[in-house]
């Protein structure tokens, strides 16, 4: 299994980062990884695309699967009943929102990896035909150390992870809501509400203390998501 990934994820985003940082004019490791990051997302565009449109779906269900709460709120076997039914009349499954997000895992779990291990020169796993430098230089714009953890890409990446989480919440409107829907709690809405603060919290928490070059690749990859959620939901509109 670890060969497999190696093979699969790790050596070839391990390989496509030196090939970038061996072209890139200046060898600017920062430049290569925010090239890195955009063509990991257009791979992953499409599951992308699946999971934002089946987390937004739910949410603008959700009035209607409140109603359905009301209604049986006394016998849950019939709720869960209605719930798939309801979820199969609107070609909605609850599930599918997940499953896209848990196929790109082994790529962050890979990026991780070649930023632990890459840029500390450990270069054994790279193909014959790429060139191998000697060493990395970890400098961005002659600054920026993406070694090293850095508070300041960190707060970005808070900051990109709370427009994504913005553009993804939809807002209920109030005439959706029944008679007595106020006594059962909205979990949905108030975990969506939880999540839009805790996660950027969090992704600062955990940016901090990561590699500067991996807190990079976080914050655009968020920026891209988030940027690709605002385009697609302004085009529905």
């Amino acid at each position: 299994m670890v060969t497999l990934f190696q093979d699969i994820f790790y050596r070839p985003i391990l390989n496509l980062l030196i090939f970038l940082y061996d072209i890139i004019p200046g060898h600017d490791l920062g430049i290569a990884i925010i090239i890195l990051t955009i063509v990991i997302k257009a791979v992953l565009h499409p599951l992308s695309i699946k999971s934002m449109r089946s987390q937004r779906a739910l949410q603008e269900l959700q009035p209607k699967i409140n109603e359905l709460k009301v209604q049986y709120k006394d016998d849950k076997q019939a709720l869960s009943k209605a719930t798939m039914e309801f979820y199969k009349e609107n070609k909605i499954n609850p599930f599918s929102s997940c499953l896209p997000l848990l196929i790109q895992l082994p790529f962050l779990l890979a990026v991780y990896r070649v930023f632990r291990d890459g840029l500390a020169n450990r270069l054994n796993l790279v193909y014959s035909f790429v060139y191998k430098p000697e060493t990395i230089n970890t400098f961005s714009l002659g600054f920026l150390n993406l070694s090293k953890p850095n508070i300041a890409l960190a707060v970005l990446a808070g900051a990109a992870q709370f427009w994504q989480a913005k553009t993804m919440l939809a807002k209920t409107p109030k005439k959706a809501v029944v008679a007595g829907a106020t006594q059962e709690p909205d979990m949905a809405a108030m975990m969506n509400k939880q999540m839009l603060y805790l996660m950027p919290a969090l992704t600062v928490f955990i940016g901090i203390s990561l590699p500067g070059g991996l807190t990079l690749y976080w914050f655009v990859l968020t920026l891209l998501t988030a940027l690709q959620q605002w385009l697609m939901f302004r085009k529905k509109k």
